[in-house]
């Protein structure tokens, strides 16, 4: 019995993870196969407040997973299969772990961006590919990139591109755009973006200098291309790591969890949620760390209030 299991561990989960530790809930933090989550994939982080030089993005994923360990935190790894939610202690079944039990639970599980699934695209994944602008735009100072996608996202990640890029490609494969009119006409306006529509991409081209560019097929001629760009970012949306809560816990129509406003509760007393898994807007490190600070302060109120509970009714 745990007074609180940690699934996940991106910034907001070691977040948490550290903040309960120092507050003597001794957390169990529960590490699925890509401990770190999506920034162990990212090269230089440069935007995470204190490192000035930079860091690479494992080295500050260890160095929080270290800290939490420091103050008492237990990490092992697992996948888990399911929660049950319905009564406490909750329960949970960990593939390499079995059953087991927590009075309070912080879902940190975050999103994962959706890839094409096209060759080379997986292997440079941090090495010219990026599924985040804001994260990896500023290494493309003067160079060519490419944005695959349709939507919203998409071309905002193309408008913010411009600020680095001498030219920005936006590939899509339909002949037009899903995005809202007036984010179309702020992009099209953008001497910097031009725009190859109604092209499927079919690999991304690399030679030993890494990223060259992006070979498309042209679907109305059924011609084949190649764009040259030294980067390609992949824009076509997110998928939250929810699946394994069997609907339990309240998420909007695309499966985010759905948090009461100012704070990171969910409609299940004692779950708690925080990082990529709830936000749908900012998608940042230092966010997402931020809303693991006030899981782990949430969470904390909540145990205590139990546990006063608990003497009051012991008393009685």
């Amino acid at each position: 019995m745990y007074k609180t299991i940690i699934i996940g561990t991106g910034p907001a989960g070691l977040t948490a993870a550290i903040y309960l530790a120092r507050a003597n809930m001794k957390p169990l933090v529960i590490e699925g196969p890509q401990p770190g989550g999506q920034l162990t994939t990212t090269t230089d982080v440069e935007n995470f407040p204190g490192f000035p030089d930079g860091i690479m993005g494992p080295e500050l994923m260890e160095n929080m997973r270290k800290q939490a360990e420091r103050f008492g935190a237990e990490f092992r790894t697992g996948w888990v299969n399911s929660v049950d939610m319905s009564r406490r202690p909750f329960k949970l079944d960990v593939d390499g772990l079995g059953e087991l039990e927590a009075e309070t639970l912080v879902l940190s599980t975050g999103a994962s961006a959706k890839y094409l699934g096209i060759p080379g695209e997986q292997d440079n994944v941090g090495r010219g590919v990026s599924t985040c602008a804001t994260c990896d735009g500023f290494f493309f100072r003067n160079r060519e990139i490419i944005v695959i996608g349709g939507g919203d996202s998409a071309l905002e990640e193309a408008g913010f591109l411009t600020r680095f890029a001498s030219k920005v490609t936006v590939v899509h494969r339909r002949d037009e755009l899903r995005a809202s009119k007036i984010m179309q006409d702020r992009v099209r306006s953008n001497e910097k973006v031009e725009w190859a529509l109604d092209r499927t991409p079919l690999e991304v081209v690399t030679n030993d200098m890494g990223v060259t560019g992006l070979k498309v097929r042209n679907n109305a001629t059924g011609e084949e291309e190649v764009i040259s760009a030294t980067g390609v970012f992949v824009a076509i949306g997110h998928t939250p790591n929810t699946g394994f809560l069997g609907g339990q816990i309240d998420t909007d129509e695309n499966g985010y969890i759905i948090v009461k406003p100012g704070t990171s509760e969910t409609n299940v007393p004692g779950v708690f949620a925080c990082g990529d898994v709830q936000d749908t807007r900012y998608r940042q490190a230092i966010t997402a760390a931020g809303s693991g600070c006030m899981a782990a302060l949430d969470c904390e109120k909540y145990i205590e209030a139990l546990e006063h509970e608990q003497k009051e009714l012991a008393a009685k």
